[in-house]
């Protein structure tokens, strides 16, 4: 009997994974290597460090938190040897496919006689609407199970360059970026072509995600704060942000609000919404990193889909 490991994209997921009648081991992957510095080394000292650093600046997230949540699950992670099958189960949305790069890149170097396996979800059915995995039945989710990819050494090296890609401080490697349809990952180019959306718009200096919270404040008119993060939250959510990371951008937005109960845009919003003013000399932050890249010293021309460096 082949020994067997399950590698998750969540506690929620974590939980339903455990109700349903599959053998092996489960562990929980707690990060968000989408947003913050990410250093290709996965697993290095420098590497948590430097996470840490993010996330305790811009979360408020506590030492002990930290240990307890992350580094505690990636050591359980370092002590599981022996299994020769690993599952990773992850989604199709940014946050979940970034994570999954970094997983198979540590994999490559400190597993390479195991053989691994991919669950994604997303597209389920003869609709537009791409699933996440607690959204599906039980029998989905086994029949996805039955029917994981099994990774191909080629799979594993070319998610390990899109790491290393990803973690390098020009994204416009990324952009050139092809051959995806050689590989099995399904979801990835979408999910960075979301990534490379991230950096500052030309237009007005705010990236696709800020557009689209400055929009649906102006045109959602959400009575409260809370209901302006559930129609964040509901619409198509290609990111995979969840209401944390959607509270941060709003309070970095704030100068562009007059009121978030009810939400309200000022003056100053509604012209950069307009692409009349532009707000990224208040918006830079030299501290601001996506992967390796600076957020800043990059612009997002949105007229060709393409990056240019400042």
């Amino acid at each position: 009997m082949n020994s067997l490991l399950h590698i998750t994209n969540g506690d929620s997921f974590t939980a339903r994974l455990q109700k349903l009648p599959l053998t092996g081991d489960i562990i929980t992957w707690r990060e968000m290597l989408c947003e913050g510095k990410t250093l290709c080394n996965v697993g290095s000292e420098s590497f948590w460090k430097t996470r840490f650093e993010f996330l305790n600046k811009n979360y408020k997230v506590s030492k002990s938190w930290f240990v307890e949540k992350t580094l505690k699950e990636y050591r359980s992670l370092c002590n599981h040897k022996q299994q020769d099958q690993i599952v990773l189960w992850f989604e199709y949305d940014l946050f979940c496919q970034i994570n999954m790069l970094a997983v198979i890149s540590w994999l490559k170097t400190h597993r390479r006689h195991a053989q691994i396996s991919l669950v994604c979800s997303g597209k389920q059915d003869d609709t537009d609407k791409m699933y996440v995995l607690n959204e599906l039945s039980d029998e989905q989710l086994e029949h996805l199970y039955e029917n994981k990819v099994v990774l191909t050494q080629d799979d594993i090296e070319y998610a390990d360059y899109v790491w290393q890609l990803y973690c390098s401080d020009n994204p416009i490697r990324l952009e050139n970026l092809g051959d995806f349809g050689n590989y099995s990952y399904t979801y990835l180019h979408d999910a960075l072509k979301v990534h490379l959306e991230r950096f500052p718009s030309i237009k007005n200096g705010l990236n696709a995600i800020e557009n689209r919270v400055l929009q649906v404040g102006a045109t959602q008119k959400p009575k409260s704060k809370r209901e302006f993060l559930g129609q964040l939250l509901s619409q198509g959510n290609t990111v995979g942000y969840g209401d944390t990371q959607y509270d941060r951008i709003i309070g970095n937005l704030k100068p562009l609000f007059s009121s978030l109960n009810p939400v309200r845009l000022n003056k100053m919003g509604k012209e950069v919404l307009a692409q009349q003013t532009n707000y990224y000399a208040l918006l830079r932050d030299n501290d601001a990193y996506l992967g390796g890249a600076l957020k800043y010293n990059y612009l997002y021309n949105t007229d060709n889909s393409r990056i240019l460096k400042l």
